[in-house]
C-alpha cells in the first residue's frame, strides 16, 4: 500500500524542515512548498492525501486557497490543517467556517502535528461502522453516511467534513446530550485545548444551513450548563 502524502505549504523553510522530519518518520511521503502558487501547482499535479496550509503566506493568503480548493469539485475533498501564528480565536474560527478541518497554533509539537494529521485523515476515510449505517434518519433529517449528504425536507445542505461528522454523531444518538467534550470526542475521535470554543461556532454554523431560529433552534438544541443534543420541539 503506498504512503499517504502530506504537503505542507508554508514560507518558513525551518518550519517545513522539521515536521517533514516527524512525518516522514510516521511513514508519510512529504511534499513541501514555500508560497501559495507553488502550493496550488502541487495540489493539482500531486492532489494529495491532507495539505498543511499556512495562514498567511507571502502571495497567498490561506483562507482565500482554502475556498478555492472547497470551490473545486476535483479538490475539496482534500482535508486541510490550518497553521497559523495568530492566536485570536477570530483567524482560527474563520479557517473552520470556509472549510479547513482542523488548526494548528505555532510554535508547533512536531508530534501534535502528526497526531492531529492521522486523526483527521481517519475522520476523512470515514470508519467502518459508518459504511455500515448508510442511511440514518431523525423527523424531516436524512444522513446519508456513504455519500456524507445531509437533506432536511428533501433539500441537501451542504456541509464542511466537520460539521457532516458533528451531525453524523448527534443523529446516531438522538436525544442524548453530549457535553461538549462528548461531543468532539464522538464526532472527531480525539479531544485538544480550545476545540470547545470552536464547537459552538460549528453548531452556529450548523443552525444557519438548517434555517433554524437559533433563539428557539428546531433541533440542534443547547442543553444550558451541559452541552447540545439532538431533539425536536
Amino acid at each position: 500500500m503506498p504512503a499517504q502524502s502530506i504537503l505542507i505549504v508554508d514560507d518558513s523553510r525551518e518550519t517545513v524542515r522539521a515536521i517533514r522530519v516527524f512525518l516522514a518518520d510516521a511513514g508519510f511521503r512529504v511534499l513541501s512548498a514555500y508560497d501559495g502558487e507553488s502550493g496550488m501547482q502541487l495540489i493539482r499535479s500531486e492532489q494529495p492525501d491532507l495539505i498543511l496550509l499556512d495562514l498567511m503566506l507571502p502571495d497567498h493568503n490561506g483562507l482565500d486557497i482554502t475556498r478555492q480548493l472547497r470551490a473545486n469539485s476535483a479538490l475539496k475533498a482534500i482535508p486541510i490543517i490550518m497553521l497559523t501564528a495568530r492566536v485570536d480565536d477570530t483567524d482560527k474560527v474563520v479557517g473552520l467556517e470556509v472549510g479547513a478541518d482542523d488548526y494548528i497554533t505555532k510554535p508547533y509539537n512536531p508530534r501534535e502535528v502528526v497526531a492531529r494529521v492521522r486523526s483527521v485523515l481517519r475522520r476523512a476515510k470515514g470508519d467502518l461502522d459508518a459504511e455500515v449505517e448508510r442511511v440514518l434518519t431523525y423527523d424531516e433529517l436524512r444522513l446519508d453516511v456513504s455519500r456524507r449528504q445531509l437533506t432536511l425536507r428533501g433539500q441537501e445542505i451542504e456541509l464542511t467534513r466537520i460539521e457532516f461528522d458533528l451531525m453524523h454523531a448527534l443523529i446516531r444518538s438522538p436525544e442524548h446530550i453530549f457535553t461538549r467534550g462528548e461531543l468532539i470526542e464522538s464526532a472527531l475521535n480525539y479531544q485538544y485545548d480550545g476545540m470547545e470554543r470552536s464547537l459552538d461556532t460549528h453548531i452556529k454554523n450548523l443552525r444557519r444551513k438548517l434555517g433554524e431560529d437559533p433563539r428557539n433552534p428546531e433541533y440542534i438544541q443547547t442543553i444550558y450548563g451541559v452541552g447540545y443534543r439532538l431533539g425536536s420541539r
